[in-house]
């Protein structure tokens, strides 16, 4: 059996339209639907929807339906994945990285973990986030610093939202640090996949919901804020265009944590989001990444 995506090519309001007709029609069969950019200086953005097993014509003639009377013209594509197992990837060889009390480590170092580590122990996964980039092991730091330093303590600090979860690393810290809600999403249903397991394996499923979302049309995030801490370990380009809806969905006197960030890039990103109103409260640099924390 080999996975497969279905997808076509269209601009960015094509890609909401896609997105949403796509999703309704499909919801019920629960196949994830996800946007991405592909071409900025052209404008390009692909739609796919991504379907377990082998390729069926049937369905891909259900696609090219729900889209004819918006997309007449859309030309439905294939990209079959083949049989990749998706968490072949072993984090065997990589050590255990402290940042702050977390201790992220794979399952062949659980004898690394101290009395009072906060651990999380992740395995083989496609996702980003083991805690190695400088930006997962900065954004680990800065959470506890934030959840700590909220009125109320780590339980004060939610809900949280975690965009661009990857492994789940850092929704799994917040929820390891009190008994917080968190939205944990990805716009890669593989890494939606990979978080959901990483979720279980470390116990706090009852606090992570993990979901296949783009940027902020699904309706996961007006059902789960507004959020007292928003973390997004992404790019500073997309960073910087997510601003506004950042700030939109940020409950009043809430925290913002951003990474994927050259150190290059930090005062253009903290200009995008003094535009919305935020300060800069601490910048943690590591390796000539930063992550920031604003308010």
């Amino acid at each position: 059996m080999s996975d497969h995506r279905y997808y076509f090519r269209t601009d960015e309001a094509g890609a909401k339209r896609g997105l949403d007709l796509l999703d309704s029609f499909f919801e019920d069969e629960g196949l994830p639907v996800a946007t991405m950019e592909i071409d900025e200086e052209k404008g390009l953005w692909e739609v796919s929807i991504y379907v377990p097993g082998d390729p069926d014509d049937a369905l891909k003639t259900r696609i090219a339906d729900c889209l004819s009377g918006d997309f007449p013209k859309a030309e439905i594509e294939l990209e079959v994945f083949g049989d990749t197992d998706w968490i072949a990837k072993s984090l065997e060889g990589l050590t255990p990285v402290r940042a702050g009390r977390f201790l992220v480590h794979g399952a062949h170092d659980r004898d690394a973990v101290r009395t009072h580590d906060l651990a999380i122990e992740l395995e083989a996964g496609q996702a980003f986030g083991t805690g190695h980039h400088g930006t997962t092991a900065g954004c680990l730091e800065m959470i506890e610093m934030v959840m700590r330093a909220s009125t109320g303590g780590p339980a004060g600090a939610g809900p949280v939202l975690d965009l661009g979860t990857g492994s789940g690393v850092l929704a799994i810290a917040a929820a390891r640090l009190g008994p917080v809600r968190v939205l944990a999403t990805d716009i890669d249903p593989v890494a939606t996949r990979v978080a959901r397991e990483n979720v279980r394996h470390n116990h706090v499923a009852e606090q992570i919901r993990c979901v296949t979302a783009t940027g902020f049309h699904s309706t996961a995030f007006g059902q789960a804020g507004p959020f007292g801490l928003i973390i997004a370990n992404i790019l500073a380009r997309p960073l910087m265009r997510m601003a506004p809806d950042i700030r939109r969905h940020l409950a009043p006197g809430g925290s913002v944590i951003l990474s994927g960030i050259l150190a290059s890039q930090r005062w253009q990103v903290l200009a995008a989001y003094n535009t919305q109103g935020m300060r800069h409260v601490k910048t943690l640099w590591r390796n000539g990444w930063v992550t920031i924390h604003l308010k």
